[in-house]
Formats: structure tokens, C-alpha cells, sequence
């Protein structure tokens, strides 16, 4: 039988749409290993499944409470659960998974986790962050498991040989759900400082900004508006220059190298933004900062002039990152879910 594994995660405006994108990417690496895969899934993640991977099994719910998700899960047949729910503690996980296996995809390391395994991608995650909340669970620590999508090293190589062009094309991705409408804010800076720039720019078809810059896309040629993407592979791959949101899409852009300013919208995001920064592999700006738009101009603007800094961050993303982590993931996970099958 196969084993089938329930992902209970979360999604909305204030939270984004990161952990629907990275459970997609290991729920795809469990499936190509044999399991099937059914999401919990409210209105703000069924959206997203609907642009993102319209075919997969979900079952509806209401919201993304604790008590709302425990009573779906009691009604189903699952052998594993996949959390990637910050808003659940241990209790509430235990309650879901009823003493099957669990994986647990966090970047807080802030809290108690039911989890056989860990998957936390943050760059400087060691063992000891996670003293006293996981029990014994098998901890995946580091970029090497952060899952990122097969599209992405499938370009690599490609990617890898372009980037010592001069910066002429930028790509701006600061989450599908665009808080507070930041796509658009950052795509008047950019047109107004670096005007001979061409910009592709990623939104999600709820966004904020989407209405202003689709107006602007209809009378200026240099942007081009990709709502709901299904190929930001192809534009990391040919950007050499990003604008980009300090969650799990840093993966993406470490795997192709790209040169990038990341921009933390939220404080579980602060961690591996300063970390990347630390190591050299991305310029960080806080977008709370009363300095935002002065921090983004400077950062923005060494990209553009100073062809060393560029090479830097490009070697060193690349060093952190080579796009496996979902299949490491994913066989780390297998023989749990094996075990689960045959009881």
C-alpha cells in the first residue's frame, strides 16, 4: 500500500504563501517515491493549490485553527503528517498526528515540537537550538534540505554561466501575497532610480499591487507583470539582478546564484536573512526599517555598480545551496512512512 501523508500547513495575507510552496515541492519528491499526498486546505491555501498544482488531492476546511484541523484529521485515513504550521504547538500536533510519524518544517526553533524529524533550512541552525523541544527526533539542519523546486537545479548550470553579465534585467518577487502592497512600492523605486532596467515582476493574482501595476505595465515596455508564475525558474534563471522577499524563495535564488537585495517582511524571516547576510551571499534590508526606502536605494545600487560585490554574492549562494534538499528531505522521511504502510 501506499503510504498516504496528510500536510496540514498554512497560508494567508499576513503569513504568505511560503509554506504552501515548499510543501508542494516535498509533497512532489514523496510522491515521485511512491506516496500520496492530500492537503488540509481553507480558502487562502485552496487558491493556491488552485494556480499552483490545480490536480492535487486536498480536503476543504474552514479555517486553520487547531481544533478546526484536529477534527478533519480524525475523519481521514493518512499513515504520516507533514506540519508547516507555526500557529500549532506540540499538543495540537499530537492531536493530528495520533501517534503516527510526523515532520516538522520550522525556522523558529521557539517552541516544543511532536515531531520524528525536523526540517529547518536557516543557514545558522546547529543541534542546540533545538535542545529540549524535539525530543529525539532526526534534526535536518542547513540549506542542503531546504526544498527547493527540481526547476530550479535543472537550470542551474545555465544560470551559473550567464552570471557575469552586465546587470540589465531585474526580477522582483516579494511573495505572492504582497504585504501591504511592497511589490508596488519597490517597482516605483526601481523605475524612478534605475530607469534603463528591464523588470519582471511576480505577484500573486490577489495582490495589493496588482491593479497599479498592471496600469503601469500597459504604457511602460521595460516591466512585465507574471501573475501567479508557474515559471520562476526560467525568470531567476535569466534575471541578473533580484529584488526578492527573505523567505524560502532565497533557496531558489541561491541555486541559480543570483545576485540579490532580500527584503525581511517578517520577523521569522530576520534569522536566515542576517545569516545569508553574514556569509556574504545576499545584501538584507529591513522592510519595518523607518530607513527602508534610503537602505534599498544603497543596496540596490551597489548591485548595479559594483561588479565584484555581484560576483561575491553569486559564489557564495551558489556554495550554500544546490537545489536537493526536497529529495534529501524526502528520503530521509521514506523509511518512517514505509514502516507506517506495512503496520
Amino acid at each position: 500500500m501506499s503510504p498516504r501523508v496528510l500536510f496540514v500547513l498554512n497560508a494567508g495575507p499576513q503569513v504568505g504563501g511560503g509554506h504552501v510552496m515548499r510543501s508542494l515541492t516535498l509533497a512532489a519528491a514523496l510522491t515521485e517515491r511512491g506516496a500520496e499526498c492530500l492537503f488540509l486546505a481553507d480558502p487562502a491555501i485552496e487558491t493556491l493549490l488552485e494556480s499552483f498544482a490545480p490536480d492535487l488531492n486536498r480536503r476543504p476546511v474552514g479555517d486553520l485553527s487547531p481544533e478546526t484541523l484536529a477534527a478533519a484529521a480524525e475523519a481521514m485515513a493518512f499513515e504520516a503528517v507533514v506540519f508547516d504550521h507555526y500557529g500549532l504547538s506540540k499538543a495540537h500536533q499530537e492531536a493530528i498526528a495520533d501517534g503516527r510519524p510526523t515532520l516538522v518544517i520550522d525556522d523558529l526553533a521557539d517552541r516544543p515540537l511532536a515531531a520524528d524529524l525536523v526540517l529547518d533550512s536557516g543557514p545558522a541552525r546547529i543541534e542546540a537550538d533545538y535542545a529540549g523541544l524535539a525530543g529525539r527526533a532526526r534534526l535536518l539542519l542547513g540549506p542542503r534540505y531546504a526544498p527547493v523546486r527540481p526547476a530550479f537545479a535543472a537550470v542551474r548550470n545555465y544560470a551559473l554561466s550567464r552570471r557575469a553579465r552586465e546587470p540589465r534585467r531585474v526580477l522582483v518577487s516579494l511573495g505572492l501575497t504582497d504585504l501591504n502592497g511592497i511589490t508596488g512600492k519597490v517597482v516605483e523605486r526601481l523605475r524612478r532610480r534605475f530607469g534603463e532596467a528591464e523588470l519582471d515582476v511576480v505577484i500573486g493574482a490577489g495582490a495589493a499591487s496588482r491593479r497599479g501595476l498592471e496600469r503601469i505595465a500597459a504604457h511602460d515596455p521595460r516591466l512585465a507583470l507574471h501573475i501567479d508564475s508557474l515559471d520562476m525558474a526560467e525568470l531567476s534563471a535569466r534575471a541578473d539582478l533580484a529584488v526578492g522577499a527573505a523567505g524560502s524563495s532565497m533557496w531558489e535564488r541561491c541555486v541559480l546564484a543570483l545576485p540579490s537585495v532580500v527584503i525581511v517582511l517578517a520577523d521569522n524571516q530576520r534569522p536566515a536573512a542576517e545569516a545569508l547576510a553574514k556569509a556574504g551571499a545576499v545584501l538584507a534590508v529591513d522592510g519595518a526599517a523607518a530607513t527602508f526606502e534610503a537602505d534599498l536605494d544603497r543596496a540596490v545600487t551597489r548591485l548595479f555598480v559594483d561588479e565584484s560585490l555581484r560576483h561575491q554574492l553569486a559564489e557564495r549562494s551558489a556554495e550554500l545551496c544546490d537545489g536537493q534538499g526536497a529529495a534529501r528531505t524526502a528520503d530521509a522521511f521514506w523509511p518512517l512512512l514505509v514502516q507506517a504502510a506495512t503496520v
